[in-house]
């Protein structure tokens, strides 16, 4: 039996897949997984019966800013596709960052029953321009004991940095 997931800390090790791969995962509309392929076990360490079932955040890592997921689960709520750069953890601690696309999947009747993300490995350079912004959120966010507090915080700091770039989140990541 593994650790459990809570008390694994990030080791600052970087894992790696090849470019030709892509993590391949399915959710249902609770955000708990559905379908994991090869490469998704491979790169995060964890077997099929350890993610079936679970919270897609298991491999949130902790330097991530909650507001990008925050506004990444708005826009597919909203029936939107959302790209962008993601540090995961895996089982071990070890991290591993990608270029997400994430998208909704549809019903015969319209409605959301799902989500469909592909990632691939990102850019370099586009990793290294994103993380002034991400650090920024997660100060933000630290500065609230009170953790619903440093999100509303945090996204509306991303809110305003946008705003003042005169960029949608899409133009924003698009243009780094």
């Amino acid at each position: 039996m593994r650790a459990a997931r809570s008390l694994v800390a990030p080791t600052g090790h970087e894992r790696s897949f090849g470019e030709d791969e892509i993590i391949v995962s399915k959710t249902d509309v609770a955000g708990r997984i559905t379908y994991a392929n090869h490469v998704f076990l491979r790169v995060s360490g964890y077997m099929e019966d350890e993610v079936l079932g679970a919270p897609h955040s298991l491999i949130r890592h902790p330097d991530m800013p909650r507001a990008v997921f925050k506004l990444a689960w708005d826009r597919l709520l909203d029936g939107h596709e959302v790209f962008a750069y993601v540090n995961n953890m895996a089982i071990n601690g070890d991290h591993y960052w990608v270029l997400a696309h994430m998208t909704p999947t549809f019903g015969r009747d319209g409605g959301i029953v799902g989500f469909h993300s592909n990632r691939r490995v990102p850019d370099r350079a586009k990793v290294n321009a994103v993380l002034p912004l991400y650090e920024t959120l997660r100060t933000e966010e630290g500065r609230y004991p009170d953790r619903a507090l440093g999100l509303r915080a945090s996204t509306a700091l991303l809110d305003r940095t946008l705003a003042s770039l005169g960029k949608s989140y899409d133009a924003w990541l698009w243009t780094l």
